[in-house]
């Protein structure tokens, strides 16, 4: 019997490990997913489309790329999981194909008041070692160079082992740092009002303190009353000298209160290190208008604003210091760098001119390593993190995108898709989710989600190529080639605005008239100075303090500003709370039931004393992720279950919480239930595209696009005669962006002035007049290109914006 010869493989056939170029997902339920099943080829662009809060960031983000760094962090020990954020794993049946993910997201970076753009990257840590190189005169070690390294000394005597017996020996240190003493590396210094803090006419039980968090009652308000250092009841006017240092400056003391071990501290100190040691940009709204109200920041005069020791600014390179390398633009800093020959330093200097040059190439190089990283915006942040990517050696990985070209000019958008075809091209797979065709048309691969929003989305509606994708039907398809017309005719203006020699940034020395009455947007690329001009330069023109009200001139009836800053909020925290709407429904149903409100609160009385309102259970497994069960008494509807026995119109508050937006302004407009205040916020949340939000959704689990559409219903309701917006149709799909000019429409209508600052071509064609600033960014913008009706600005073609809206309307 002979031997069975073996199989030569056919040369159609591959090897198994080549068989592997699909992710598969089967039974997404993470979110609003309804069982997805989707297969994504690999070494690919996808790009991931559909209407905001249809699941595109619930498949890729919180399953894809959610299981991809879960199992990376199962590869370390159960000692190193500890120290990492535990993880759970996503509600799907089946994740095959996964690689190494690097999420890129719109995550605003670190708000630390230290925190830059230089120490947010490589760029300030590799200036550090260059200086302390080859700079004159010489400190020492990087830390020398660095703001966030105080210099400290000490002496002492230590106890040591050696050889059997105890020996006493002195011992000295010295650690030269580079911060700036008298700032501590802020950069700038604050003043305290001392009124804005406390009532000296009141006692502290009276509510003498005017901090928010500080009424009476409150663990900071017992404190000082139970501080046992002055008398509660006393008015602090009359406190003796001592009292009133005790008071406001005491160094920390331990002490016990209320049976409670605690730290008393003075006042003014504990507001500096609880509040001001934090970014303004961070704080929530009614704390940063407290510290704009109570606090004066100035630039620190003893270091310029540098953040830096005088020894630090002093050591120089070829006459340049490292704080004057910080504020150059990156594109300038890069080719100073590139002009040192230095050939001890070679590689380092190789390796700084890649980064900078980094920045340089994916449009950022407007930018100065110096600017505070807070101040950044989510589309800047997303390129700033993009910057340790470009030309990494890594393949076969898998990089994820949320909306990559926000804020990005429709010049600049190219620039981006190169970038994404790049990272391609390495072997990468690139997953994006995005609204904007002309990413859109990059793609090797489209998944569209939808067909609606929330519990109407969900689903895949389509998978395949572009020109599928065009004639699919869909939503995303049948809007994929829209293009707004230029209006026939434009509004006339009601008056005008006058800006005189802005200055703010890189502006100079700008005059422009804004019309009012009209809708006016401002345009340019990025960094050419829109928000300079009207965050930094209109305040000042309408008389308006820091915390955005107005106090005199043309604003008499205020001005509402909507910047790009995130909305924040916990897992409690739904709409009906951000909006206010609670606060309407729970004065209606404590007055038919005649009880208080806060029993209608799931934060307060009426919560669940089981899950203390969260309606669910939280259990701790350590380095494992948390499980959280539903809470078995209050069946996760986390009130308690005597509050559930008051009604209003047939309804209890935790039914009336999971009502839509849409059923719950049907259901306040009339009958028992009609509660008019209630109803306006609900008509703003509808007007805004919101309509299908359940009242009661944790904040946590709404899309970026949302969140966006959620603070602008919120702060339509402010009463104001002038509205600046900031780039609303962040997050919009291309059919929300038709609702969103009617409520601009609708704003104007009403007599309102409306300035936005937007790079969607949709808007500016639909404006009564157009601010065009450039012709580039940075120091090459700051000037105003063009002021004129979108149709003169087609006509002319004037810079870059004119060029794109006049591809984009046909003319």
């Amino acid at each position: 019997m002979s031997k069975a010869r073996p199989t030569t493989p056919q040369p159609a056939e591959l090897p198994t490990a080549d068989t592997h170029d699909l992710i598969r997902v089967h039974g997404a339920r993470e979110n609003n997913l309804k069982d997805v099943s989707v297969e994504i080829p690999k070494r690919r662009l996808t790009v991931f489309t559909g209407v905001s809060g249809s699941g595109k960031s619930s498949l890729v983000f919180d399953t894809i790329a959610a299981e991809s760094q879960r199992l990376i962090n199962e590869t370390y020990s159960a000692f190193v999981q500890g120290f990492m954020p535990t993880l759970a794993r996503p509600d799907v049946d089946v994740l095959e194909g996964l690689t190494t993910a690097i999420i890129v997201d719109q995550q605003r970076m670190a708000a630390d008041p230290r925190s830059t753009v230089g120490t947010a990257t490589d760029a300030n840590a590799m200036l550090r070692i260059l200086f302390s190189r080859l700079a004159e005169p010489h400190l020492g070690s990087p830390r020398a160079y660095s703001f966030n390294v105080a210099s400290i000394s000490g002496a002492g005597a230590v106890t040591v082992e050696r050889a059997g017996q105890t020996v006493k020996e002195r011992r000295s240190f010295s650690i030269t740092g580079g911060m700036c003493p008298r700032c501590e590396g802020r950069g700038s210094v604050s003043d305290i009002d001392l009124a804005q803090l406390y009532d000296e006419t009141r006692s502290l039980d009276d509510g003498a303190i005017t901090i928010p968090g500080y009424t009476a009652g409150s663990w900071n308000h017992r404190l000082y009353a139970a501080s046992g250092f002055f008398d509660p009841t006393k008015p602090i006017r009359k406190y003796t000298k001592k009292e009133r240092q005790d008071f406001l400056y005491r160094e920390p003391t331990r002490m016990k209160i209320a049976g409670i071990n605690m730290t008393y501290e003075g006042l003014v100190l504990r507001v500096q290190r609880s509040i001001l040691a934090k970014d303004r940009e961070a704080m929530q709204p009614h704390i940063r208008a407290f510290v704009d109200r109570a606090v004066t920041f100035a630039t620190c005069p003893d270091c310029a604003g540098t953040r830096l020791t005088e020894a630090a600014r002093s050591s120089t390179i070829g006459g340049v210091g490292i704080a004057d390398a910080c504020a150059m633009q990156i594109s300038d800093l890069a080719d100073w760098v590139r002009g040192l020959d230095e050939p001890s330093v070679a590689p380092l200097l190789g390796k700084l001119a890649h980064t900078l040059d980094s920045f340089v190439e994916i449009g950022l190089g407007y930018l100065a390593l110096d600017r505070p990283a807070g101040t950044l915006s989510g589309g800047e942040a997303q390129r700033v993190k993009m910057v340790r990517h470009l030309g990494s050696s890594l393949t076969d990985t898998t990089y994820v995108f949320d909306e990559p070209t926000t804020g990005l000019h429709p010049h600049d958008i190219q620039r981006m898709n190169e970038l994404l075809l790049r990272l391609r091209d390495k072997g990468n797979t690139v997953l994006v989710v995005e609204h904007k065709p002309e990413t859109i048309a990059i793609a090797d691969h489209v998944v569209d989600l939808g067909p609606g929003a929330g519990a109407a989305g969900g689903t895949i509606c389509f998978e395949g190529s572009v020109e599928g994708l065009r004639t699919g039907g869909t939503i995303t398809g049948r809007h994929f080639d829209d293009r707004a017309r230029l209006k026939e005719s434009v509004r006339t203006a009601t008056g005008k605005l006058a800006i005189r020699g802005a200055d703010a940034n890189n502006l100079r020395d700008v005059d422009v008239d804004i019309p009012l009455g009209v809708l006016v947007v401002v345009t340019g690329v990025a960094g050419s100075g829109k928000s300079s001009l009207l965050h930094g330069s209109l305040p000042a023109q309408l008389g308006i303090d820091r915390s955005g009200i107005a106090q005199s001139g043309v604003a008499e009836a205020g001005v509402v500003s909507i910047d790009q800053s995130p909305i924040r909020g916990s897992r409690r925290s739904n709409p009906a709370t951000y909006s206010g709407l609670l606060e309407p429904i729970r004065k209606a149903f404590a007055k038919t039931n005649g009880v208080k409100p806060a029993l209608f609160s799931a934060n307060s009385e009426g919560a669940c004393p089981t899950c203390n309102g969260a309606g669910v259970i939280y259990t701790d497994l350590a380095m494992m992720a948390g499980v959280a069960t539903t809470c078995e008494d209050c069946e996760g509807k986390r009130y308690d279950a005597s509050v559930l026995e008051y009604r209003l119109g047939g309804r209890d508050i935790s039914e009336v919480l999971a009502m839509s937006v849409a059923e719950a302004a049907e259901f306040f407009a009339a009958g028992e239930a009609r509660t008019p205040a209630a109803h306006a916020v609900l008509a703003r949340l509808a007007d805004v595209g919101l309509g299908y939000l359940s009242l009661g959704q944790p904040l946590t689990t709404l899309s970026g696009g949302e969140r966006q559409r959620l603070k602008l219903a919120s702060q339509m309701g402010e009463k104001g005669g002038v509205y600046i917006l900031d780039e609303p149709t962040t997050g919009l799909h291309l059919a929300d962006v038709a609702q969103l000019l009617g409520l601009l429409d609708k704003l104007v209508d009403a007599g309102k002035s409306v300035i936005v600052i937007e790079h969607h071509q949709a808007v500016m064609a639909h404006a009564d007049w157009i601010i065009d600033l450039g012709p580039g960014a940075g120091h090459d913008g700051g000037r105003i290109v063009f002021e004129g009706t979108p149709a003169e600005l087609v006509a002319a073609r004037a810079g870059r914006t004119g060029e794109h809206l006049a591809a984009y309307v046909g003319g």
